[in-house]
């Protein structure tokens, strides 16, 4: 019964670590998914964003208090405008997912979900962190050493 139990505890903990990428893993799979000049957007811009946003980390979430909203994954969508997560009111979900795909350790419907928000006239603007730690920045250290 001990056993059974350490081993199911064990699991429970498999199931819920998030992956976290390392710098040229990330850089490499985001170029593989046509990241590195998707809509005028560098891959270096890319990896910046995903950096300061989540940490690499496809499990992120960061509530926000004001908007009543949450942001998921790997680039931090936010479930107002993008995801419906079932507790955000007046949803648009302009990705048509559900948030939790947002958090999986395969972050291609991420991907898929992040070209649509950079179709957006803020394009990548509307990322707060973009912003504030990678606009007009020598963003080069992102992608440097990566063999790309």
């Amino acid at each position: 019964m001990k056993a059974l139990l350490t081993l199911g505890l064990l699991l429970l903990s498999v199931a819920v670590q998030a992956k976290v990428y390392e710098r040229c893993e990330l850089a490499r799979t985001l170029k593989r998914l046509g990241m590195d000049g998707y809509w005028g957007v560098s891959l270096a811009d890319w990896m910046c964003l995903a950096k300061w946003e989540s940490s690499y980390n496809t499990r992120a979430t960061n509530y926000n208090h004001k908007k009543k909203s949450t942001d998921y994954g790997i680039f931090q969508i936010n479930s107002r405008l993008w995801c419906n997560d079932g507790k955000t009111p007046n949803t648009f979900n302009g990705c048509g997912i559900n948030c939790n795909v947002l958090l999986q350790d395969d972050i291609t419907q991420a991907v898929t979900c992040a070209k649509r928000v950079v179709r957006d006239p803020q394009g990548i603007r509307a990322w707060v962190a973009w912003k504030n730690r990678c606009q007009n920045q020598d963003l080069t250290q992102y992608i440097q050493g990566c063999r790309l």
